[in-house]
């Protein structure tokens, strides 16, 4: 892997993989929900909307065309701590995108007709998400978590900001966080690195370097306490929630943590664009789904730069209540907290975590797509030094951690409860 940085501050990252004739280039920007002041929720993830709107150079009707012409695919992603765009290319048109995402970085046009059409499309989503119980739900466990942080609101923003937002705020929030000293390139593929260095030079040493985005600095204060709360909505469905407060990806509890998660619920993908793995000989399944006391349970733990959420998810069982399967659910977590678990039920555990993680890691988008976000809340360091910690860990050292992390004082509890209307 090649680390350089231009003069004007974008970080290259390259990584040569001749497997297939394929290159896949991402653009990272530190940007997301985290630096939304209030007022401006969601604004991060409609920028990005924004961006597919055109340029002068690649108006918005040619964009998805010139891709797709030439066998590419495309897309874009906004989340809690960063913004991302990537292309995958047959590996002789990967300077289409380079051009394009140099291009977008500085010329994006926000026309207002198309601003005043884009505000219909999110708050149609915002909308549309709020007949799933599971985004009501989430929603609101994240504003119990978090009182002062802004991880408190959802990536797609509250709905008065979406209807309040103006193109100037917008416009604004572009040219202060798409600089290229705020940004990593991270291409991986069948390339010769002197070549493609040249080509991204060309591409992007042009822009000038803006000046260092502000950023929202609010340490969340620590839990209370054990809080709870019921959503009622239509369907037929309970669910529960446990949301738990988690460490940062650069904490070395975090390790423990995912190997933690392992053992109980099966391992969370950390490449949150590749599939799972079955989580059939997790103790949490074997205790709730098996027993008939849920209909399915998973966990999801992810990297981010600040203390996040470790979350559960438990579709509750027709017949049962939630006050019995979160009594099941505690009995397993007690048991985590007052046993060590044994050598063999661990390493079984941390197998399956470094083997999804592999999984996750193996094709040319999947390896592009770690060079540039493991530099969002850590460095490309951690992703190739990941595998071998978790080989390291101890069962006394996943007892302890549970023991810290897993307390209720640390947690969020909330309850959907269906009123059996408009399922």
């Amino acid at each position: 892997m090649i680390r350089t940085t231009l003069p004007n501050g974008l970080l290259v990252l390259l990584k040569e993989i001749h497997t297939a004739p394929l290159i896949s280039s991402w653009v990272w920007y530190r940007v997301g929900s985290r630096d939304e002041a209030p007022g401006l929720s969601g604004i991060s993830h409609w920028v990005e909307h924004m961006q597919f709107k055109g340029t002068p150079r690649f108006p918005a009707e040619v964009l998805d065309k010139a891709i797709a012409r030439v066998g590419g695919v495309w897309n874009a992603f906004t989340y809690l701590d960063w913004t991302t765009y990537f292309e995958t290319m047959p590996a002789d048109k990967i300077d289409l995108a380079l051009q394009l995402e140099a291009d977008r970085m500085v010329n994006s046009i926000f026309d207002p007709q198309e601003v005043f059409s884009e505000r219909t499309v999110i708050i149609s989503e915002r909308e549309g998400s709020e007949n799933q119980p599971l985004f009501l739900l989430g929603e609101a466990i994240q504003k119990t978590a978090f009182r002062a942080h802004p991880y408190q609101h959802e990536v797609i923003g509250n709905l008065a900001d979406l209807q309040s937002i103006s193109r100037e705020d917008l416009y604004n929030h572009y040219r202060s966080y798409y600089v290229p000293n705020n940004a990593v390139l991270a291409v991986a593929g069948d390339f010769e690195t002197a070549v493609m260095f040249e080509a991204i030079s060309a591409a992007f040493a042009p822009i000038q370097a803006g000046e260092m985005p502000p950023r929202i600095d609010i340490e969340e204060p620590p839990p209370v306490g054990e809080q709870s709360l019921t959503v009622e909505g239509p369907g037929e469905t309970c669910y529960i929630q446990i949301a738990y407060r988690a460490p940062t990806a650069a904490e070395t509890d975090f390790d423990h943590l995912t190997a933690v998660d392992s053992l109980l619920a099966g391992p969370s993908n950390l490449n949150m664009f590749s599939a799972g793995l079955s989580n059939k000989t997790s103790r949490l399944y074997q205790a709730l789904v098996e027993k008939e006391l849920a209909v399915a349970i998973h966990g999801s733990l992810g990297t981010t730069i600040d203390p996040y959420l470790y979350t559960f998810t438990i579709t509750v069982h027709p017949s049962r209540k939630p006050e019995e399967v979160l009594a099941a659910f505690d009995d397993e977590v007690s048991r985590l907290h007052e046993t060590t678990a044994s050598p063999a039920e661990i390493e079984r555990a941390i197998k399956q975590a470094q083997a999804l993680f592999a999984y996750g890691s193996e094709n040319i988008t999947n390896q592009a797509f770690w060079l540039g976000h493991a530099e969002m809340f850590a460095s490309y360091t951690w992703f190739e030094n990941y595998l071998a910690r978790l080989s390291e860990l101890t069962p006394a050292g996943l007892r302890t951690t549970a023991q810290t992390y897993l307390q209720p004082q640390n947690r969020v509890v909330g309850v959907y409860q269906p009123t059996g209307e408009g399922s």
